[in-house]
C-alpha cells in the first residue's frame, strides 16, 4: 500500500464527535499528556544547550549530556516517567508530540520568523494526534485502518472506541473508495466541543476539476463593500462582528465579574462552575461569528471559482493595515486573509487559476488611459473619494470598479511572463 506522501490527492474532513464521560476523560489525558511531551523535549533540549556551552570534559556533564540524549524519543521517555505507561494513553499520540517538536525546529531553521519551540501552556483548548495505521493485507479504504468509519455515522479511535460523528463526510466517503486515512487529531475546543479531523489521501481526485468558461475575473478587496468585481458587481460587508459586538461585550463583563469573585473567595477558575459557564457562553460568541464569516466566505469564493478560469485578486498585508487604528477593527472583521486562502486552495482543488498582484497604485491609475493620479504630487484620491474623473481622458470612474479592472490587467501581465 502507498504511503501518504506517495498519494496524488490529499484531502482534510472535520467532523464533529459526541463522545460519553469516558471518552472525555481519555482525551483530556492524551491531550495532556502530548502536550507535556512537547514540553519535556523543549527542556531537554534548553538544558542541553546550556550544557554544550561548558568547554572543559567534566565527566558529570557528559554523562548527563548522554541521558539527556537518550530520552529523545518516546519509549525511553515513557520509561523515565512512570505516569507516560498508563493504559489509556495513545503511544502514537507520544510520537507524534515529539515529531510535532521537530517540524517546529525545521520551521525555524527555514523561516526564521517563527522563532524557536516553546513551553505549551495548558488552555481549555486541547488536541493530540494519532494515526491510522493499515495491516499489510487491508484494502486502501476507510474501514480497514485502526482509525476507521464503522458507518456513516459512527468512527473507530484507538483508546476511545466508537464515537458518534456529524458533519459533511458522506459527499466524500460516497463517492469514492480509494482513500487512505493518515494522520487523525483529536481536539477540544474552548466550548468544550469535540472534533475529530483526518488527513486523507488518494490516487484519483476528490473532486471533479469545473468546465473551462473562458472567463476572467479582478478583484478589489475594501471595507465599504466586501469585494467588487471588474465585471461591475459588488458584495456587501456583512460586518459580523459589529452586529454581536454589545452582546458579547456584556457577555466578557460578567465573566470578568465571576472571575474577580472566584479569586476573591480562593476557588479556583477551572472549578467554579458559574465562571466556567458564563465562558463557554462568550466562546460561543466568538465561534458564532467566526462560523457565519467562514459561511459567507465559502459562498462568496466557491462561484468565483466555479465561474471563471482566472481569478486575480490583490495581495493585502492585514497585518500592516491593522496597525491603523481606525480601521483594525473593520479590517478584522472583514477576514481577508482567509478569504485569500479559501481563494488559492479552491482554485488548486477545481482545476482554476489564481494569483494575487501587487495593489499598488491600482486605485489611483485610470484604467482607460493609465494616468496616476498624484504622481506629479496633486490630486491623489482620498479614502472619502468613491467617485472620481480622469483628468486626461475624462473618464468617469467607480473607484474600486476601476481598481478591480486595474488588478486584472496586472494579473494577465503577470501571467504572460510566467
Amino acid at each position: 500500500m502507498k504511503k501518504m506522501s506517495d498519494l496524488a490527492y490529499h484531502y482534510g474532513l472535520k467532523m464533529r464527535i459526541y463522545p460519553s464521560s469516558q471518552q472525555k476523560a481519555i482525551i483530556e489525558l492524551n491531550g495532556n499528556i502530548a502536550r507535556t511531551v512537547y514540553n519535556k523535549m523543549v527542556a531537554i533540549d534548553q538544558e542541553l544547550y546550556q550544557l554544550k556551552q561548558i568547554k572543559l570534559p567534566i565527566d558529570s556533564v557528559v554523562t548527563r549530556i548522554k541521558v539527556l540524549e537518550s530520552r529523545k524519543n518516546a519509549r525511553n521517555l515513557s520509561n523515565h516517567y512512570q505516569y507516560m505507561q498508563n493504559k489509556d494513553i495513545d503511544s502514537l499520540a507520544k510520537a507524534n508530540a515529539i515529531q510535532n517538536y521537530q517540524k517546529a525546529w525545521k520551521m525555524f531553521r527555514k523561516v526564521h520568523t517563527s522563532g524557536t519551540p516553546k513551553f505549551h501552556k495548558k488552555d481549555y483548548r486541547l488536541s493530540y494526534q494519532t494515526n491510522a495505521q493499515y495491516g499489510k493485507n487491508s484494502s486502501m479504504d476507510v474501514y480497514s485502518a485502526s482509525v476507521r468509519f464503522l458507518d456513516k455515522k459512527h468512527v473507530q479511535i484507538p483508546k476511545l472506541g466508537r464515537l458518534r460523528v456529524a458533519g459533511s463526510h458522506r459527499r466524500i466517503i460516497d463517492n469514492k473508495d480509494d482513500i487512505r486515512i493518515g494522520t487523525v487529531t483529536i481536539s477540544k475546543d474552548v466550548a468544550d466541543r469535540y472534533f475529530v479531523s483526518m488527513q486523507l489521501g488518494s490516487d484519483t481526485p476528490f473532486v471533479k476539476s469545473k468546465p473551462v468558461t473562458n472567463s476572467q475575473v479582478g478583484i478589489d478587496l475594501n471595507t465599504e463593500n466586501f469585494l467588487t468585481t471588474s465585471n461591475g458587481s459588488q458584495v456587501e460587508n456583512p460586518r459580523y462582528y459589529r452586529t454581536i459586538k454589545s452582546k458579547l461585550a456584556k457577555a466578557q463583563r460578567i465573566s470578568s465579574k465571576r472571575q474577580r469573585r472566584a479569586k476573591k473567595e480562593g476557588r479556583s477558575l477551572r472549578d467554579s462552575k458559574n465562571y466556567q459557564k458564563q465562558r463557554r457562553l462568550v466562546a460561543k460568541l466568538h465561534d458564532k461569528v467566526r462560523n457565519q464569516r467562514n459561511d459567507f466566505l465559502n459562498r462568496i469564493t466557491t462561484p468565483l471559482i466555479n465561474n471563471h478560469d482566472l481569478v486575480v485578486v490583490e495581495d493585502l498585508k492585514s497585518k500592516n493595515m491593522l496597525k491603523n487604528h481606525a480601521l483594525a477593527m473593520s479590517i478584522s472583521d472583514v477576514g481577508w486573509r482567509t478569504f485569500l486562502q479559501k481563494m488559492e486552495y479552491k482554485a488548486e482543488l477545481y482545476g482554476k487559476t489564481f494569483i494575487t498582484v501587487n495593489p499598488k497604485n491600482t486605485t489611483q491609475t485610470c484604467s482607460e488611459c493609465g494616468f496616476v493620479m498624484g504622481k506629479d504630487g496633486t490630486n491623489k484620491l482620498t479614502l472619502k473619494d468613491r467617485e472620481w474623473t480622469c483628468p486626461s481622458c475624462h473618464t468617469h470612474h467607480i473607484r474600486d470598479w476601476n481598481a478591480a479592472k486595474n488588478i486584472l490587467a496586472k494579473g494577465l501581465v503577470e501571467l504572460k511572463k510566467a
